[in-house]
C-alpha cells in the first residue's frame, strides 16, 4: 500500500464564497453601560480612537465603527448598533472586527462564543486589544476563560447590588419606586405625598369597584370622563387591577414584589417567596381607608374563586366585559356558561349564554343544559328584586332582625379571650416546669410525662381557637354582606328595565338550570342567588320571559320554593345551600350546645 501526500495550498484557505481582497475592510465597536458623564466622555474617546485608528492603516480599509452607549453587555436584543454590525458582517461588507476588550464585546459566555463562531465561519475575524487574540488565528480556549470571568464579574456585580437593594428594604427605604397615580414623589427626601387630583380618580375606582362594577366598566367610565393613566394612556381593566392591588393606597408599602432570575438574562418574575420581601405599616397617608380596601380584595378573591397562580409569575386575570361574565353556573355540569351570538348576520340575531362544557367538548359532556338568550336572564332578574324589594319586603325585614339577634347572642369574642387565657396559663406552666427540672427539682421522667400533657392541653386549644377565629370571620363577613344589602335595598327602586350596577352589587352568582319541585329537569330554571345568601329560584324562564309571554310576563308572580325549616328567615330555596342560613342554623346549635 503506498500512500502519496497531497500538500496544501495556503490559496485554498480563502473563503470560497468571497472574493479576494488586497484590503481588509475593518469595523470597530465600541459599547459603555451608562449615561454617566465619565462613561460618555469615555465613549466618545474610544470612538475617535479607532476612527484613527483603523483610517492609519494603510491595509485598511475603514468599515465604520458601531458604538452603543447606555446598554447592559449581557443581552443582545437591546444593544442595536451590535446587531447591525453582525448583519452587515453576514452580508459580507466587514472583513475584521476590532474590540477594546471581551467584556466590551459582550459579558455573557454563551453570546461570546456564538458571535465569533458565526463570524469565523465566514472568515472574519475579531481582535480583542487587551487580551491580543484575534479569533482566526488563536484558539477558543483562552477566550472561553476570559469571557466566563468577565461574565463571573457581572454576576458578582448583581449579588452586591441585590444585598444593598436589600438592605434598604430592610431599613425601611423606599426603593425602586416609579410613581404611581395619587402620589408624587420627592426625590430629595425619598417620600411620598398626596395628589389631590389623581387621589381623586383611585378613591373613584375603589369606589365603583366596591360597588361591584367591574374593570372594563370602571375603564371605559373613565375612558369617556376624558381621565388617563399617569403615563397619559387610555384605561383597561390591567391598569384598573393595579390600582385596586396597589397597597401604597392604603398607606402600607411593599418592598420585593419582583426579583432578577438572574443578571445574565436580566429575565423578572413576581416574587411569589423565592426573595425576602419586606412590608411597611403606615408607611405614609392613605388615599383609601383600610377597611375600603380590605373590601377590594375580598371582591377581588371572591370573583376569581380565591384561586392562586400556579405559574410563577403569572396572575389570574378577571375581566367583566359583560353583566353574566363569570357570573352564570351550569345547574347540572357546575361549569360557566360562555356568550354567544346567533345568527349574527341577519335580523334574527340574538345573544345566548351556554355551558362551556357543552360547546367546547361536546354535547354528550353536558347534555341537558341548553341556550338561555341573554334577554330572558335580564328580565328574570328584575322580576327577582322585584318580589325582593316589594313582595318579601316583611320577610327580608325579619331575616335582618333574626340575624342581628342570632349574631349579637354569639359570644364569640369572650369565648376566644377565655381561650388565649387558658393557652397562656398552660405556657407558663411548661416554663415553670422546665425551670424545675433544669433546677434538679423535678426528675427527668416525671418532666416529661408532664410536659407531654401540657403540651397536648396546649395543641387541643390551638384547634379550638382556629375553629372559632373562622367562625368570628365568617361572622364578620356575613354583618358586612347583610350591611351592604341593606344599603343598597335603602337606595335602589324598583325598576322596569335590567340596571348592571344594581345587578353586580347585590348577586353573588346565577346558577342556569336544574330540577323543579317535582324532580323533573328544567333547563330554563333560573337560581339568583344574592350575597347574603338568599336565593330566588324560578322556573321554567323560557316560558314566562320569553317571546311569547313578552308584554305579561314581567307582571307575572315569581314562583319562590322556601324551605319548611328557614321559611320564617328567609327566602332560601335549601338550607343545605344557603350559606346565611346554615350560619346561623350552626350559631343555634352552637349556643344551644
Amino acid at each position: 500500500m503506498e500512500v502519496e501526500v497531497i500538500k496544501a495550498d495556503a490559496s485554498s484557505r480563502e473563503h470560497p464564497g468571497r472574493r479576494r481582497l488586497e484590503k481588509l475592510r475593518v469595523a470597530a465597536y465600541c459599547r459603555v453601560s451608562t449615561d454617566d458623564e465619565d462613561q460618555l466622555k469615555s465613549y466618545n474617546s474610544m470612538v475617535r480612537h479607532y476612527t484613527d485608528y483603523i483610517k492609519s492603516n494603510k491595509q485598511w480599509i475603514f468599515a465604520g465603527v458601531y458604538a452603543d452607549r447606555a446598554v447592559t453587555g449581557t443581552k443582545i436584543d437591546k444593544r442595536e448598533e451590535f446587531q447591525k454590525l453582525i448583519q452587515d458582517c453576514l452580508e459580507c461588507k466587514i472583513d475584521m472586527v476590532i474590540a477594546k476588550s471581551i467584556p466590551r464585546f459582550a459579558r455573557n459566555t454563551l453570546d461570546t462564543l456564538k458571535y465569533v463562531r458565526m463570524l469565523r465561519e465566514r472568515n472574519i475575524a475579531v481582535y480583542f486589544e487587551v487580551e491580543k487574540i484575534n479569533t482566526l488565528k488563536d484558539g477558543e480556549f483562552l477566550m472561553t476563560i476570559l469571557s466566563s470571568v468577565a461574565q463571573q464579574e457581572v454576576e458578582n456585580t448583581s449579588a452586591y447590588v441585590k444585598k444593598g437593594l436589600k438592605m434598604k428594604m430592610k431599613r425601611g427605604e423606599l426603593v425602586g419606586f416609579q410613581g404611581c397615580l395619587g402620589y408624587d414623589y420627592d426625590i430629595a427626601s425619598k417620600s411620598i405625598s398626596i395628589n389631590k387630583e389623581g387621589a381623586e380618580v383611585v378613591r373613584y375606582i375603589f369606589g365603583r369597584y366596591t360597588e361591584g362594577a367591574g374593570s372594563l366598566m370602571i375603564a371605559r367610565e373613565l375612558n369617556e370622563r376624558g381621565i388617563r393613566t399617569i403615563r397619559g394612556n387610555p384605561w383597561t381593566t390591567s391598569s384598573v387591577m393595579g390600582i385596586i392591588n396597589n397597597e401604597k393606597y392604603k398607606g402600607d408599602l411593599l418592598l420585593g414584589k419582583t426579583f432578577t432570575v438572574d443578571p445574565i438574562s436580566k429575565r423578572r418574575l413576581e416574587n411569589l417567596g423565592e426573595e425576602d420581601r419586606f412590608y411597611i405599616r403606615e408607611h405614609h397617608e392613605p388615599i383609601v381607608s383600610a377597611e375600603i380596601f380590605d373590601r377590594a380584595q375580598e371582591i377581588r378573591g371572591r370573583r376569581n374563586g380565591n384561586k392562586k397562580s400556579a405559574v410563577p409569575g403569572k396572575r389570574e386575570k378577571f375581566s367583566r366585559q359583560y353583566a353574566f361574565s363569570c357570573m352564570l353556573e351550569c345547574g347540572f355540569c357546575g361549569a360557566n356558561l360562555s356568550r354567544r351570538s346567533w345568527h349574527s348576520s341577519s335580523k334574527y340575531q340574538k345573544t345566548i349564554w351556554q355551558c362551556i362544557q357543552s360547546t367546547k367538548h361536546g354535547k354528550k359532556y353536558c347534555p341537558d343544559s341548553k341556550g338561555i338568550t341573554e334577554r330572558i336572564i335580564e328580565n328574570a332578574f328584575v322580576e327577582s328584586y322585584r318580589m325582593l324589594c316589594v313582595d318579601d319586603k316583611e320577610v327580608l325585614e325579619e331575616f335582618f332582625q333574626r340575624v342581628e339577634r342570632t349574631l349579637g347572642e354569639a359570644s364569640l369574642g369572650d369565648e376566644i379571650i377565655k381561650l388565649d387565657k387558658n393557652a397562656d396559663t398552660i405556657r407558663s406552666k411548661r416554663k415553670r416546669l422546665l425551670e424545675n427540672y433544669l433546677n434538679g427539682i423535678v426528675a427527668q421522667d416525671i418532666y416529661e410525662e408532664t410536659d407531654t400533657d401540657l403540651e397536648k392541653g396546649l395543641s387541643a386549644i390551638k384547634r379550638q381557637l382556629d375553629v372559632l377565629k373562622r367562625r368570628k370571620e365568617e361572622e364578620q363577613s356575613v354583618q358586612k354582606r347583610i350591611e351592604d344589602l341593606k344599603d343598597t335595598l335603602s337606595k335602589s327602586q324598583v325598576f322596569e328595565k335590567f340596571d348592571r350596577e344594581v345587578f353586580e352589587s347585590v348577586i353573588e352568582k346565577v346558577i342556569i338550570g336544574g330540577y323543579n319541585k317535582e324532580g323533573d329537569k328544567d333547563p330554563y330554571k333560573i337560581t339568583f342567588i344574592y350575597k347574603t345568601g338568599l336565593k330566588n329560584d324560578i322556573e321554567n324562564a323560557k316560558l314566562r320571559f320569553g317571546k311569547s309571554d313578552k308584554s305579561k310576563g314581567r307582571g307575572k308572580k315569581m314562583y319562590s320554593y322556601l324551605d319548611n325549616e328557614v321559611k320564617d328567615m328567609c327566602s332560601c330555596s335549601s338550607v343545605d345551600t344557603c350559606g346565611v342560613c346554615l350560619f346561623i342554623l350552626q350559631a343555634q346549635r352552637q349556643a344551644a350546645y
